[in-house]
């Protein structure tokens, strides 16, 4: 029995798995790729030459992609008073009173895709560092998501145009989305190039040789298209 479906081995007859593809052309082999009936989200996928056992090697940040992830996104901030109002002018789907905190920390409820939060909040919130942290929606000073309350307008415009969090895993593997498959290659280029940019720009210090190892681009059904790292790492973002 097949490990994958019929369509999954007829997608990797395409191209060849065990080569290295110039971005461009993995994301035109992806979008080939993407054959199943509903709108997949095309991912990347590297392998980055850190040791993340070391504080002092983790690569966490977020970047605003240009053309967006292609999906309504639900956005939820920890404010209170005047914050709370100002989320809520701004555009802001849930404010995360008692009830919700207590909720999130006693039946693990996640519905929401980005969390935001003012400073004041932490003494609240921080006791869901447990649910939250697992799914990469803490809010946190530097993926841009903890934020001080005349902030919020801008970090709430900033998350519902397309700004995405990416860090480091346990296994120094760093997984993102950059778009749909229904989008067109020049878009998902673009934003393929402002992650990129981004991850370059904060490549610690104590990094030592080849930052990026491995760089696999993908779609929710598809199979992997493996991109050559160093081009990968060379794209500009869009000025």
């Amino acid at each position: 029995m097949p490990k994958h479906g019929k369509r999954y081995q007829q997608a990797i007859e395409n191209f060849d798995s065990t080569q290295e593809y110039a971005p461009e052309e993995a994301v035109r082999l992806v979008k080939q790729c993407a054959t199943a009936k509903f709108d997949e989200t095309v991912e990347l996928h590297l392998r980055l030459g850190i040791d993340p056992r070391h504080s002092d090697q983790q690569v966490r940040s977020s970047v605003v992609l240009p053309h967006g992830l292609g999906k309504r996104v639900t956005i939820l901030v920890f404010a209170e008073g005047e914050a709370a109002q100002l989320a809520r002018d701004a555009g802001a789907d849930i404010i995360a009173d008692d009830e919700v905190i207590n909720r999130i920390q006693n039946e693990g409820w996640v519905e929401f895709d980005v969390g935001l939060a003012t400073p004041d909040m932490m003494r609240k919130i921080s006791r869901l560092g447990r649910v939250l942290g697992r799914r990469g929606l803490m809010p946190n000073p530097k993926a841009g998501t903890l934020v001080q309350p005349e902030d919020l307008p801008r970090a709430i415009q900033e998350a519902r145009a397309g700004r995405v969090e990416f860090r480091n895993d346990r296994t120094a593997n760093i997984h993102v989305p950059i778009g749909k498959a229904s989008f067109d290659e020049q878009k998902l280029v673009e934003n393929l190039a402002a992650v990129m940019d981004a991850i370059r720009r904060n490549r610690p210090a104590a990094a030592k040789g080849a930052f990026v190892r491995r760089a696999v681009l993908t779609s929710t059904m598809g199979p992997g298209v493996k991109m050559e790292p160093n081009a990968a790492l060379a794209m500009q973002a869009a000025a």
